[in-house]
């Protein structure tokens, strides 16, 4: 851990205001925040001071350990890439989703995951990686060999939190055929005989499938503290069935009355950080900004664009009146820490981890100017 640090003339963003003034940091903890001018310590110019973001649920690794359609790349040196962009965007917590189960993209085999997951432990206490990293299973609950893929990590206690997921048609993401259509015949070039037939298999697997596993998962996240998360929450129904199974974290529901039964129910309702910055879903489904209007936004995730969660903190703070700029950074902060259980971060105060980014802002696009973690400086 790094020594005694200070840091001044910088614009602190607490959890309930904005100061001017300088923070101090000792054995990797923050020791004191006091408003007002200091003489001593490095100067930040007028910066905003955050705490590191927190993002539960990126399947960027992924794009590195595959670059391309049936290529694998060496998985420590995919870890070390993802990590790099990560660390740059701010972020000093993430939850890498591993999927589970075969879906609709395929393309890996069995014990893959597990694989990436070595790789990943490895790098960690090699020291090589400047973000926290911890597991996020992605559990396709349709598919015929979820379970055999979670049982590979039923005690790996780098796993902290679960989503149940089924993209089947007609489900969830999928409510109507003309979205499923667009999304995989039409992207995967299928014909139409091809695609009937897989719309077909992937109904049949949902309807025989999904509910024991469902069921199966939900049962084990309880026994273990692993946090549990739904996934694209459409009907009322959908919400009934995650508050029986003690889901906390109710991931980009598709409606806004499944957002706003997950949310009076006490989950913390998880939207994409690129639905904000493109203006809307790319699936057709409801805008985070809508909800974030409504109320009933409580985290923002990156998905697939590392960058986006700072990006999209920020802009969603200059385009939502109702919403301040410490609100939108404990959406990326201290809400996602809490979902999950982590009360050491996500928040400058008094005893803390100093995870902490410097980040200059001129009303259109944030720029990271430093990361720290734990008071080392990582990017």
């Amino acid at each position: 851990m790094a020594a005694e640090q200070i840091f001044r003339n910088a614009r602190i963003i607490l959890p309930d205001a904005i100061i001017d003034g300088a923070l101090k940091v000792a054995d990797g903890s923050i020791a004191a925040v006091d408003p007002g001018p200091s003489s001593s310590g490095e100067d930040l110019e007028g910066d905003f001071l955050i705490p590191g973001l927190i993002e539960l649920h990126t399947d960027h690794l992924e794009g590195h350990y595959s670059p391309r359609p049936g290529v694998r790349w060496n998985p420590v040196a995919a870890v070390q890439a993802h990590d790099a962009q990560i660390a740059t965007s701010g972020i000093t917590t993430v939850f890498d989703c591993l999927r589970m189960g075969s879906d609709e993209d395929g393309g890996y085999a069995l014990g893959e995951m597990r694989t990436l997951a070595d790789a990943l432990q490895a790098a960690q206490d090699q020291g090589r990686l400047r973000a926290e990293h911890f597991i996020h299973l992605r559990c396709e609950v349709s598919s015929s060999d979820v379970l055999a893929a979670f049982d590979q990590f039923r005690s790996d206690a780098r796993v902290r939190l679960a989503s149940l997921m089924d993209h089947a048609p007609g489900q969830r993401q999928f409510q109507t055929m003309d979205q499923y259509t667009l999304y995989y015949k039409t992207k995967r070039g299928l014909s139409d005989e091809a695609f009937e037939r897989y719309v077909e298999l992937r109904k049949e697997q949902s309807e025989r499938y999904s509910a024991p596993h469902r069921q199966a998962i939900a049962d084990h996240c309880g026994a273990t503290g692993v946090t549990l998360a739904s996934h694209d929450d459409a009907t009322l129904a959908h919400v009934d069935e995650a508050i029986v199974q003690g889901v906390r974290l109710a991931e980009f529901p598709t409606s806004l009355e499944a957002a706003r039964a997950s949310h009076e129910a006490g989950m913390s309702v998880l939207m994409g950080a690129p639905n904000v910055v493109r203006g809307g879903s790319h699936s057709g489904n409801i805008a985070a900004i809508d909800l974030a209007r409504a109320g009933l936004l409580d985290v923002l995730s990156s998905d697939y664009i590392p960058f986006s969660l700072m990006h999209a903190a920020f802009r969603l703070a200059d385009e939502v009146e109702s919403i301040s700029l410490p609100q939108t950074i404990a959406m990326v902060t201290a809400t996602p820490a809490r979902t999950v259980g982590l009360d050491d971060r996500g928040t400058i105060e008094p005893g803390k981890r100093a995870d902490l980014v410097r980040v200059r802002y001129d009303g259109d696009v944030p720029v990271i100017r430093a990361v720290w973690r734990e008071g080392v400086r990582v990017a």
